[in-house]
């Protein structure tokens, strides 16, 4: 069996219907999840990463764990893992990590955590998914605009289907222990470049607003802290040479290429419409 930590979530809701059509006995884990939330024969657990403890229903029987970025114990997660009998941890983390180490502490512990865990493991270090461009749903939905700053910065935002097929990949197959793997997106794509994917889709136009980094941080800092606000901001608007490069992880696990942006927005045109 394979517990789904964040299974309601775009990449992990994605991962379960994956394993689940390769077979897979799953557990889907998320804070609220019910039998309305997961594929039919997959067992849906309550639990909260941020409380260890409430997570010990769901790793009965796991012989490995995919596992968020959540909660500040690490290390109290991997022990039940182990204590269940885990033989696999798969961490899905950040590229931030190794681009900016000193910003992105928060899954660079829990990266050390699972190094340091005694349990097999990879860690998936993603880029931006296409799925934050869901954040323009209501505005194209309502207005036909789309608001963002650094209008003509690229970067090679990843599709989270493409992160979820890795990970059941990584989970199902030997081979992969110790490894560390950037998952990106085919090409870079800027801001502006997105939104009129997103018309393409539609088949209507839509407005591009660009946003000064002041709005773009007053937005930003609504759910998530303000250093993280910064950091992202400063990805968005200064990338690093590899933060805008596009990585060789996603094309050579799957045997297949990267999926395009626009393939995204096509897929989840509903949203906008």
């Amino acid at each position: 069996m394979i517990a789904v930590t964040g299974a309601t979530g775009n990449v992990g809701r994605a991962l379960v219907a994956t394993l689940v059509r390769a077979g897979e006995t799953v557990t889907a884990v998320a804070r609220r999840i019910g039998v309305e939330d997961v594929p039919p024969g997959v067992r849906p657990v309550a639990a909260d990463l941020g409380e260890p403890q409430s997570l010990t229903p769901a790793l009965e029987g796991a012989k490995a764990l995919f596992l968020l970025v959540a909660g500040e114990d690490p290390g109290g997660i991997l022990r039940r893992a182990a204590a269940a009998g885990v033989a696999k941890v798969v961490l899905l983390s950040s590229q931030g990590v190794g681009t900016r180490p000193d910003t992105y502490t928060h899954a660079g512990r829990f990266e050390a955590a699972v190094a340091e865990s005694g349990l097999p493991f990879t860690v998936l270090r993603s880029g931006g998914l296409a799925s934050n461009a869901l954040a323009w749903a209501e505005p194209v939905r309502r207005y036909r605009t789309a608001a963002a700053p650094f209008a003509d910065v690229a970067l090679p935002f990843v599709d989270p289907d493409d992160v979820a097929a890795v990970a059941a990949a990584v989970l199902r197959e030997h081979g992969h222990d110790g490894a560390t793997y950037t998952l990106t997106g085919p090409e870079p794509t800027t801001p502006r470049r997105r939104a009129a994917a997103i018309a393409a889709a539609l088949g209507e136009p839509v407005t591009f607003v660009e946003q000064s980094r002041e709005e773009a941080r007053a937005q930003l800092v609504r759910f998530m802290p303000p250093a993280i606000a910064e950091g992202t901001l400063d990805v968005l608007g200064a990338p690093t040479p590899e933060e805008q490069a596009v990585g060789a992880d996603v094309a050579r696990l799957l045997g297949r290429p990267a999926t395009p942006f626009s393939v995204w927005a096509a897929r989840n045109v509903a949203a906008f419409r």
